[in-house]
């Protein structure tokens, strides 16, 4: 489309991404943006997944991904996405998109990419919200770091973390398989187009790191499956049903938020996206997370409206209702 005389081109947006620091300078202007936004009860998730690219060969750093749509490795990259939310509330703030790949000879670790993305969002957010991580984010040196630099934090265990819990130091699993579960919530998850309730139940113990004096907070939740979800925090918790549903209610938005995930991945197409070079790749990634934004945060509620009236939603019920679908449908303008 034409815009003052202008004619857009492939060529002229792949011209546009060579251009030195545009990651950076799209990252930084976004998350300044977003961050008046950004109260201290905001949860920033955090979530690593990937782009495959299962037919390139001249793409450059292809590097073998788990695809998460085929249960399987795949040629792609990785790419690390933070997304702020609100408990009990449908808007979302994209606000960092990071592709990287471990064949590229800068790539150190993927501990350090992760650590990258927070401090770049918190700089902009003087350390405002609470940072939500799957499993990745409970390796030692990460939940370190973040403790260390004073972020609030709220991470998923796997079970054979081992932690110090009265003067002993078992894995999460053992520590949750003793821990009292006093309080109980029931919940609706569809599952393969089943709508199932559950009956959870939760409860928590003090923890701390090996070889470190910080004092966190498992909370164990049973009933989402066999083995009981383990969560470690440093907000602070307290022995009533309040404070730990808070911090399960937490990790279910985390949950809601895959669907995000997938509208970015699928409306903006990022598997099919053909650039050869990864250094425009990356850029691309940036102008897709700011795209988003404009779209979850600043179009207006009549524009919403209107471009919801020409489209059929198909509702998805997903953990504790029906997420907006206005997305999909905004995706699809012009």
């Amino acid at each position: 489309m034409p815009i003052r005389g202008y004619y857009s081109t492939p060529a002229d947006i792949c011209r546009q991404l060579k251009r030195k620091g545009l990651w950076e300078t799209l990252t930084q202007a976004l998350c300044r943006l977003a961050a008046s936004r950004i109260q201290e009860s905001t949860l920033l998730i955090l979530d690593l997944t990937d782009v495959s690219k299962k037919s390139a060969r001249r793409m450059e750093y292809l590097a073998r991904v788990h695809d998460g749509s085929e249960d399987g490795l795949a040629n792609g990259y990785w790419t690390l996405q933070v997304v702020g939310a609100e408990l009990g509330k449908t808007t979302l703030f994209p606000l960092y998109n990071r592709l990287y790949s471990q064949r590229c000879p800068e790539f150190r670790s993927g501990n350090e990419k992760i650590e990258e993305a927070i401090e770049t969002v918190s700089a902009q957010t003087q350390g405002r919200g609470v940072w939500v991580v799957d499993r990745g984010g409970d390796r030692g040196k990460l939940l370190w770091s973040l403790a260390k630099n004073k972020h609030r934090f709220l991470i998923r265990l796997r079970q054979d973390l081992h932690l110090i819990c009265r003067g002993q130091q078992p894995s999460a699993l053992e520590i949750a398989a003793s821990c009292p579960t006093l309080y109980q919530e029931t919940v609706v998850k569809e599952e393969e187009g089943q709508e199932k309730v559950l009956r959870i139940e939760f409860g928590f113990r003090t923890v701390f790191l090996p070889d470190r004096d910080v004092p966190l907070s498992l909370v164990v939740v049973k009933g989402f499956g066999q083995e009981p979800l383990m969560l470690v925090t440093n907000l602070p918790i307290r022995k009533t049903r309040k404070s730990l549903w808070r911090a399960v209610e937490a990790y279910i938005t985390r949950w809601k938020i895959e669907e995000t995930i997938r509208f970015i991945k699928q409306c903006y197409q990022l598997e099919n996206i053909r650039l050869l070079t990864y250094i425009r790749l990356q850029k691309m990634m940036a102008l897709v997370m700011a795209v988003a934004y404009f779209t979850m945060a600043y179009l207006g509620l009549r524009t919403k409206l209107r471009v919801l009236a020409g489209h059929v939603l198909r509702a998805v019920r997903r953990i504790f209702g029906i997420p907006e679908f206005r997305f999909y449908a905004l995706a699809k303008m012009g």
